[in-house]
């Protein structure tokens, strides 16, 4: 049986990258998937690539009242929703003090604040679904400090305690919440890396991932394979945290 029978799945920052191979490994998995982005043509093209049990919306995930037209169009299209991946960022990197108040605020208002407006739109839904499982991408930068990464980084940390707060607030009515620490994977924001970087090379299996295989936790995750999981931070990065 398909592992996400008859769920429904919201995913923002779907339209490429890690967020688009979530939607189409989601939808082979049995799920009706709302993908969200500001990406328009791309978020487009890929919900008809996936067919009747995907829909595209434009969304910017720090716009409170776009939140809860997502919600809205999910329940008339598919039903309650049953799975949130909190998946859209931005990252600005460089010298802390080259980095503008306003920067720095755009970071934490996609990174950040967008999970928090994400996860109180989603949960009456959950709450009419009998539960649910709400998934949020942080970052390796969530769980280790880097130079030139303070707005990301605090973004992301920020995310991770956001996680086990909600994680045992509504645990209750079954409602799970978790985490995910992606590290070097090779998506837009990484594209120019080489695969022989020093930083690369010095994690134990010394590459960089394939989203699909930040994908397969992220899976697991939404999935009732993950029933007893909650609160809890799940990384994905080649062991270079572990160093």
């Amino acid at each position: 049986m398909a592992r996400l029978n008859g769920k429904v799945a919201v995913i923002t920052g779907g339209a490429r990258g890690m967020g688009a191979t979530h939607a189409r490994r989601f939808v082979e998995e049995g799920a009706s998937v709302v993908i969200t982005d500001v990406i328009k043509d791309e978020g487009s093209a890929l919900a008809a690539e996936l067919g009747e049990h995907a829909r595209f919306l434009a969304h910017d995930v720090t716009d409170a009242a776009g939140w809860d037209e997502v919600v809205a169009a999910a329940e008339d299209t598919f039903g309650p929703v049953d799975v949130l991946v909190n998946n859209a960022g931005i990252q600005k990197t460089g010298p802390l003090l080259d980095l503008s108040e306003a920067d720095y605020r755009k970071v934490i208002d996609v990174n950040q604040v967008s999970v928090f407006l994400g996860m109180r739109a989603v949960i009456p839904s959950m709450r009419r679904a009998g539960g649910g499982s709400i998934v949020n991408i942080s970052s390796l930068a969530g769980l280790i400090g880097s130079p030139m990464t303070v707005a990301y980084a605090a973004s992301k940390f920020a995310v991770r305690g956001m996680t086990k707060a909600a994680a045992a607030e509504f645990g209750p009515e079954g409602i799970r919440v978790n985490s995910v620490h992606p590290g070097f994977i090779r998506t837009p924001m990484v594209v120019d890396l080489p695969d022989d970087h020093p930083v690369i090379q010095s994690a134990p299996l010394g590459r960089i991932a394939d989203p699909s295989e930040v994908t397969a936790l992220v899976l697991y995750l939404a999935s009732d394979e993950s029933s007893f999981s909650t609160g809890s931070e799940f990384v994905v990065d080649g062991g270079y945290s572990a160093v």
